[in-house]
């Protein structure tokens, strides 16, 4: 199988887990929100969620921890999922 095939295939094939890591996720229950979704071992599974603020320029980080657990480098390729948190009207900006 050629290459470019092959990582078609691997490309759907995560798409295809956090899709069901979001179904998860969204069922998990009205109260849970992202501590639900962390009860489902999601860092065993090759993925993670948390929250972050967008910087300027639209960036977002990903915390040490995450990287280091995921064996994430610079210059390495993630797919995101973004979900907007609603903001509380203390938060400031």
């Amino acid at each position: 199988m050629p290459f470019a095939q092959q990582f078609q295939d691997a490309s759907e094939d995560a798409v295809e887990q956090q899709m069901q890591l979001f179904k998860q996720f969204m069922s998990a229950g009205s109260g849970g929100g992202f501590d639900g979704f962390s009860q489902l071992g999601a860092m065993s599974m090759g993925t993670a969620m948390f929250k972050t603020r967008v910087q300027s320029g639209g960036r977002i980080s990903i915390p040490d921890a995450e990287r280091e657990t995921l064996d994430i480098e610079d210059g390495d390729i993630v797919q995101t999922i973004v979900i907007p948190v609603k903001r509380n009207s203390n938060d400031s900006q």
